[in-house]
């Protein structure tokens, strides 16, 4: 069950097909190639993309904070991840819970990925349902806007 509360979204349009956008949700180079967070580093333990299949992944903050509070060990944020739904070059919906003894960061959070043709390429949305508490609007908001910037990157 996803949490209540706050939604974060961000959205930008990337000079590529819906299809190749999609296609980097199926292998997990190219999906950690743009969702990892700059500055952090992971390891996938499992990474199924299906509907019902998932991940699970170990990010760690490295630069020049690399003993920054993790979510869930000091510079560590351990994410368990469910494909809810993969609708091939439309929509990708995902359930995410971070590993945690803290209740700020506790429960389900769900990151929906819109593909939407536009006539420059696609536009590409990120709504986040059920944001924990403990994640500042305003990181999560920078981290998402980063993460297209990084899809962009890989694909234009």
């Amino acid at each position: 069950m996803v949490n209540g509360g706050r939604i974060d979204s961000v959205s930008r349009v990337i000079l590529a097909s819906p299809r190749t956008l999609f296609r980097t949700f199926l292998e997990v180079e190219t999906f950690a190639a743009w969702r990892v967070p700059e500055g952090m580093t992971a390891s996938f333990s499992a990474f199924e993309p299906r509907a019902g299949g998932g991940y699970r992944m170990v990010l760690r903050y490295g630069g020049p904070q690399p003993h920054r509070h993790g979510k869930s060990r000091p510079g560590e944020d351990e994410v368990h991840a469910r494909f809810v739904a993969l609708y091939a070059e439309e929509k990708v919906v995902e359930e995410v819970r971070f590993v945690s003894d803290d209740p700020a960061f506790a429960g389900v959070m769900r990151l929906t990925t819109l593909f939407e043709p536009a006539r420059e390429g696609t536009k590409v949305a990120l709504r986040a349902e059920g944001v924990p508490a403990g994640i500042s609007q305003s990181d999560h908001q920078d981290g998402m806007t980063a993460s297209l910037r990084q899809l962009a990157r890989l694909t234009e």
